[in-house]
């Protein structure tokens, strides 16, 4: 085993009857935007508990910090809470990060499940060594793909076995890579650098997505995770969507995915773009810190978990 690799703890995967816990860790959502959720909920034999931010109101956000602080705290300790299931995203939980206790969470562990903002939780997880989910969150579950509530589901459940999709996009670099699997939003991702959450991504494969940014702060961002040594020494790069990008009226040049093709250029691992995962209708469910298979062929991109 490399140096650097860790032997990751996989948090009991729910059966059915168990209880999710569902808490906003970022901006205000209303329980009638979750109930899509509670209906998919109910009919995998699931139940489902409201945390307190469900509902409340600080401007943007889900309540002030101290709120939903104490509301993922709450879900966190409570032994009845089999995974937590962030509601939505936004921003906000990196606000709460540093007053959360995590003790009993290391000796307990359960799955946290969410994407776009909550990759400040699975950031800051992985560094204890437990599996997280990258996943779909309630907000506007129904007008993703089934494929991606099915590889919610699957994840939950622990049946999350093979993820295949089309090589059709002209950057991908075929190659094949057995490493954890770690990232999320970019934005995030490069607003951790430097702190006790920020990545090592060393010998592991990275996946990064984004929504709603500049193109030259996209490159901004990327070239920051290259001088903190975050792209260098990866085992393979999984681009999910760059979705809703935005350009100034002097273009910059590029695309996102051409951008990201620019920086990885002087490095031989394994590139796949336009992967389904992200802020993208079809949002399929990932394990971080697993490890996994990734192969890119000239046919197809397969991620074996």
């Amino acid at each position: 085993m490399d140096a650097n690799e860790k032997v990751m703890i996989t948090p009991p995967f729910v059966k059915p009857g168990a209880t999710i816990g569902i808490v906003s860790t970022a901006r205000k959502i209303s329980k009638q935007e979750l109930l899509p959720a509670l209906e998919l909920l109910d009919s995998w034999g699931l139940k489902a508990i409201l945390g307190h931010t469900i509902g409340a109101e600080d401007h943007q956000f889900a309540g002030d910090d101290g709120l939903r602080t104490k509301d993922f705290q709450a879900m966190l300790d409570n032994p009845n809470i089999e995974a937590i299931w962030c509601a939505r995203g936004g921003y906000g939980t990196v606000r709460m990060l540093d007053k959360l206790d995590f003790t009993n969470f290391k000796q307990n562990p359960k799955w946290i499940a969410g994407y776009s903002d909550i990759t400040v939780l699975h950031s800051h997880v992985h560094s204890f060594g437990i599996e997280t989910l990258h996943a779909q969150m309630p907000l506007e579950i129904e007008k993703r793909s089934e494929a991606s509530r099915e590889s919610l589901r699957k994840g939950l459940f622990g049946e999350l076995p093979h993820l295949s999709t089309p090589s059709i996009h002209e950057f991908n670099r075929i190659g094949k890579a057995t490493a954890p699997l770690v990232g999320g939003n970019l934005s995030v991702l490069y607003s951790l650098c430097g702190s006790p959450s920020s990545l090592d991504t060393r010998g592991k494969i990275l996946f990064i997505e984004d929504l709603d940014e500049y193109l030259y702060h996209i490159d901004r961002m990327l070239q920051n995770l290259k001088r903190n040594g975050m792209i260098h020494d990866l085992a393979g790069l999984i681009v999910g969507g760059f979705t809703k990008m935005h350009d100034n009226s002097i273009p910059f040049g590029k695309s996102a995915e051409a951008i990201i093709n620019e920086l990885v250029a002087p490095f031989d691992y394994p590139v796949c773009y336009g992967f389904p995962a992200g802020h993208v209708e079809d949002n399929r469910a990932l394990i971080f810190g697993r490890k996994v298979n990734l192969e890119v062929s000239d046919t197809s991109v397969n991620l074996r978990f």
